[in-house]
């Protein structure tokens, strides 16, 4: 199966796309302002042009930022290096079915990837981000809620209810919790927020 969506184009385009936000969205920004919950070397799966794990990088963590889309992944890295961050760095890879990093990371961030993704690439994408954690790994997955989109017509981003998104997650990980939680976009007139959840699983 392939993505539906061309990600690389949407990066190539002159205005920043909608989730771009140009900082982590908030809900991850208080999670990483939280002393001690960040632990070991983090993965930002799918981090687009990774404004979370420039964040992560600036308080001293070691982060892998992973995306499909090669423009993306390109900018990221220029941003670190302008920004001195070392410790980020950035890979190209389909995030569905990607290896090399096994048992690696301890903290996952998903922020808006597994709403984005085909439902028929959504296993694959668990599983590669399960065999990359290591034992005791803490996944966080922000994800848009039923209703997030009213209006929306044509295909567009998974809006999940809660039993949905439990059903998904826990075929590979220990669900510890899923509460509200609010997602915010980029528009022309200005930031817009919409209804979603936090996922908070771990590798058993």
């Amino acid at each position: 199966m392939t993505h539906v969506i061309d990600w690389d184009d949407a990066y190539r385009q002159q205005q920043a796309p909608a989730w771009n936000i140009g900082e982590p969205q908030p809900e991850y920004a208080a999670i990483i302002d939280t002393d001690g919950v960040v632990r070991g070397e983090v993965l930002d799966a799918g981090c687009g042009h990774a404004e979370l794990a420039l964040a992560l990088a600036a308080r001293g963590h070691n982060v892998v930022g992973l995306d499909l889309s090669p423009t993306a992944v390109a900018a990221a890295t220029a941003a670190a290096r302008d920004r001195g961050l070392d410790n980020a760095t950035f890979a190209a890879a389909d995030i569905s079915s990607f290896t090399g990093y096994d048992g690696r990371f301890s903290t996952i961030f998903d922020s808006g990837l597994l709403h984005a993704l085909p439902a028929e690439l959504r296993d694959g994408y668990l599983q590669s981000v399960y065999r990359a954690a290591a034992p005791g790994a803490r996944l966080y997955i922000l994800a848009f809620g039923a209703g997030a989109f009213a209006d929306h017509d044509g295909p567009g981003p998974t809006q999940f209810t809660e039993d949905q998104l439990r059903e998904v997650v826990s075929r590979h990980w220990q669900v510890d919790e899923i509460r509200p939680a609010r997602l915010y976009a980029a528009m022309p007139d200005g930031r817009t927020q919409m209804p979603g959840f936090l996922v908070t699983a771990t590798k058993a």
